[in-house]
């Protein structure tokens, strides 16, 4: 038999103390994780960065908007087509090395027409 949920569950209210409103309802935050634009309406920003890192170059693709899964799959797809490692998270893609060039043609490629270089 499945176990009917409490609609007053106070593991959902552990960051409320105390309320004196009589009419206080308490709101959870169920974060919807985001639909992923198609290729052609994503504006991304291709561009190289040394910040923070070492002194090393890395091009930095900006601006996906989309699920966490959908990001990391763009991410593997640019890495493994430039031959080189980085990350994908935060809605930031990350090759080591200098490929602005290389990635802007493959997201192009791919459909990624509103993509552009930065600086």
């Amino acid at each position: 038999m499945a176990k009917k949920p409490k609609e007053n569950d106070w593991k959902d209210r552990l960051n409320v103390v105390y309320s004196t409103n009589p009419d206080f309802k308490y709101e959870l935050d169920d974060e919807e994780e985001q639909t992923t634009l198609q290729p052609s309406q994503q504006r991304l920003r291709v561009q190289l960065d040394r910040k923070n890192r070492g002194g090393k170059v890395v091009t930095l693709v900006t601006g996906f908007i989309g699920t966490e899964d959908d990001l990391k799959e763009l991410g593997k797809f640019l890495k493994s087509k430039c031959g080189v490692g980085g990350s994908a998270k935060d809605g930031e893609i990350i090759v080591q090395g200098d490929f602005k060039q290389k990635v802007l043609e493959l997201l192009k490629k791919e459909g990624y027409t509103q993509t552009k270089t930065v600086g």
